[in-house]
């Protein structure tokens, strides 16, 4: 299961089998289709300044998801990263970069299978980045303003992404015919809501942290997202 728990015998992200292979290719359809338009939107806008930031980005993240917090029983969660990849490099960059961390996880790490890789890099890398994001913005925007709402619009859109993407295995889940939505629902999210709460307090930390230490990387963001 992806999203950074363990819940009876589903790991940290979903391994092959748990998908049937239908809805596997199906969904490594949709993430190829995102990713594709990824790679055009940040290859139109990335600069010289972006390249490092893309990879100490992706370093960061992978080396923050090692790094488990307790949950209940036995339940952990750690850094998914995809609002605050999104909040950093914007939306697409963001994407681009979750996925790298989702497929070496899964390569070099046996984090995951690769049939259902699709699924796994959709429900965090797709929904935790691009959905996570769109939200953010909302709530910046509902907040006043950008410099105002930045860490309690990132810290709620990342709790969101957390349940939003912990719902969409759940119905992979269900279509694959694996158990049925109404018995992995509940569960899925009533831990991730948990989860969340780590992740967003996490993505707040550290996107209060960089505001003091580096804001002009928000600059360069929007500097990217809006070429």
């Amino acid at each position: 299961m992806p999203l950074g728990a363990s819940i009876g015998m589903q790991p940290l992200h979903a391994p092959d089998g748990f998908l049937t292979v239908p809805v596997a290719l199906g969904m490594w359809v949709a993430t190829i289709a995102v990713l594709v338009i990824a790679v055009r939107r940040t290859n139109r806008t990335l600069d010289e300044r972006s390249v490092p930031l893309l990879g100490v980005m992706a370093a960061f993240i992978f080396a923050a998801q090692m790094f488990n917090f307790a949950v209940i029983g036995g339940t952990s969660g750690h850094l998914l990263g995809g609002v605050l990849a999104a909040v950093l490099l914007g939306p697409w960059a963001g994407t681009l970069v979750m996925a790298c961390v989702v497929a070496v996880q899964a390569l070099l790490f046996q984090d995951g299978g690769l049939l259902v890789m699709g699924a796994n890099i959709f429900n965090m890398g797709v929904i935790g980045t691009l959905g996570g994001f769109a939200l953010y913005r909302v709530l910046v925007s509902l907040l006043g303003s950008e410099r105002r709402g930045r860490i309690p619009a990132a810290a709620m859109a990342a709790w969101v992404a957390v349940v939003a993407g912990a719902a969409a295995m759940a119905v992979q889940l269900a279509v694959s015919g694996f158990i049925a939505l109404e018995v992995t629902l509940p569960v899925m999210l009533g831990v991730h809501a948990l989860i969340g709460i780590g992740e967003a307090i996490i993505t707040a930390a550290a996107i209060g942290f960089i505001a003091v230490t580096r804001a002009d990387l928000f600059e360069l963001r929007d500097a990217q997202t809006a070429a």
